[in-house]
């Protein structure tokens, strides 16, 4: 009897390793394109697979861009990595706030956000060519500094000046934090809104739910997924489940009528070194519930360590603190560019 009782582990032992040795097979043939460097072939249509997927999409987005709560222009910049798309909003000679969206995201982000920033800012809200978008990327980018050099074109190419405010959203907070790293000069002031990495790593249960939607590219992986990291949205009644609803549907829709985007810039964490060497006023904002780390270690880290960056906590928010709380984080914003 026994015997049967180990031999029965010992086989669910072995379907489970089994399982294990194929999931992760799975995953990284399905993480492939997005390190291949090979070269891009551009199109007519490029950056879509076909003329029909263009129409399509072109189709959509302008139907997107009725619910953009303020008057804007489309404006495009040529960079030596692609043709960059901004929706701009706001007053023509207000001073300039550069969006930079979450990551799988682009400009329309920041819809529920931008009517009050738009107010007394010209707000550039951007597709960035690493996204898909109506950005056109022409060649790959796989290194921070490559993303870096991509962004100060932009806003010389848009002629912005050296008086920028910047924020950044997720993976957008990390870029904002790695150019003010760099281009200090060229700023008035940084705004990091829940930074992918940045003040804390970011935590491997993040990873593994993204892979597994990943390789596993079903919706209700997806539907999982997305209900983890912005639970905060989704609990919000009926608009919080159509706000997820709208993210997996544009996320379908991006993986069937776009080409894949070779190489990947995985975010990184600041040492105490380079957040001391950020001369320029930053605001660190975060959701008192945020998944991606603890935002209450965050925040005690900037303390600790450079406690001249500003920190503003929202409460009853997490990673999708811009949807479930957007007058919170816009008076945050304000009163820290004021």
């Amino acid at each position: 009897m026994k015997n049967n009782k180990s031999d029965k582990k010992g086989i669910k032992k072995y379907i489970l390793i089994g399982l294990g040795i194929v999931l992760a097979v799975i995953i990284l043939i399905s993480l492939l394109p997005f390190f291949k460097t090979s070269e891009i072939i551009i199109t007519e249509y490029h950056p879509f697979k076909t003329p029909g997927a263009k129409q399509e999409y072109l189709k959509a987005e302008a139907k997107r861009s009725k619910s953009w709560p303020v008057p804007f222009e489309s404006v495009y910049a040529d960079t030596s990595y692609g043709k960059t798309y901004a929706r701009v909003s706001g007053p023509k000679n207000a001073p300039p706030l550069v969006l930079l969206p979450g990551k799988g995201g682009n400009s329309f982000m920041w819809y529920r956000a931008v009517k009050e920033l738009s107010g007394n800012y010209r707000v550039y809200a951007v597709d960035p060519v690493f996204e898909r978008g109506l950005s056109v990327h022409t060649c790959t980018i796989t290194k921070a500094d490559e993303i870096i050099e991509w962004l100060d074109e932009l806003f010389t190419e848009l002629d912005l000046g050296n008086k920028i405010n910047l924020m950044g959203l997720s993976y957008g907070g990390w870029l904002t934090g790695q150019y003010a790293l760099r281009y200090p000069e060229r700023l008035r002031k940084a705004i990091l809104v829940a930074p992918a990495d940045t003040i804390l790593p970011i935590k491997s249960q993040f990873y593994i739910r993204g892979l597994l939607m990943i390789a596993l590219p079903f919706r209700y992986f997806k539907e999982q997924f997305f209900l983890w990291l912005f639970e905060d949205a989704a609990v919000q009644g009926e608009e919080g489940r159509r706000f997820i609803k709208k993210m997996i549907d544009s996320n379908e829709e991006d993986s069937r009528l776009f080409v894949s985007i070779p190489g990947i810039v995985m975010p990184t964490v600041l040492t105490d070194n380079e957040l001391h060497s950020i001369k320029i006023p930053v605001l660190f904002i975060v959701g008192e519930n945020e998944k991606i780390y603890s935002a209450q270690e965050a925040v005690q880290r900037i303390k600790d360590v450079v406690p001249a960056i500003k920190t503003k906590v929202i409460p009853d928010a997490g990673h999708g603190l811009i949807f479930s709380k957007p007058e919170l984080v816009n008076k945050a914003v304000i009163d820290f560019l004021k």
